[in-house]
């Protein structure tokens, strides 16, 4: 791929933070479904909001740390260090509001923004070695 044609840097991180941030939004709305809460705008944002704090601490680590080789497609180390940080970012943030943070919850968040999160960034992996092969031939 030439330069002309790569996407830039930012570009592909001002998606894959969009795209990390949808996914915690689906995560919270399908978490209120789950336990038969309104699946409202307010009520999902309100679920959601301590693990976009996390997300957010995540992403600000993840560049400050890989500035000069930043890689947001890459499961490891940007996905896992952005998983982990809005794991643990919400779960502090939810503990320090007085939610709920039963061990079962977190167990089950983890699970589910690992697959989320981790789970683009895999496929996402797969797919541009397939072009990359493509192009080869």
């Amino acid at each position: 791929m030439t330069t002309a044609t790569r996407p830039s840097t930012t570009r592909v991180l001002a998606l894959a933070v969009a795209l990390d941030v949808v996914l915690v939004l689906v995560f919270a709305a399908v978490g209120r479904r789950s336990h038969a809460e309104g699946v409202t705008v307010g009520g999902t944002l309100s679920t959601a909001w301590p693990f976009l704090v996390g997300l957010a601490v995540g992403w600000v680590a993840t560049v400050a740390l890989y500035r000069n080789k930043l890689a947001p497609l890459l499961v490891l180390p940007t996905g896992v260090l952005v998983w982990v940080a809005t794991v643990v970012g919400g779960m502090v943030v939810r503990r320090l509001t007085g939610e709920g943070t039963a061990v079962s919850f977190v167990i089950v968040a983890s699970v589910t923004l690992a697959v989320f999160l981790l789970g683009w960034r895999a496929l996402a992996r797969v797919r541009t070695r397939g072009t990359a092969r493509a192009r080869c031939r």
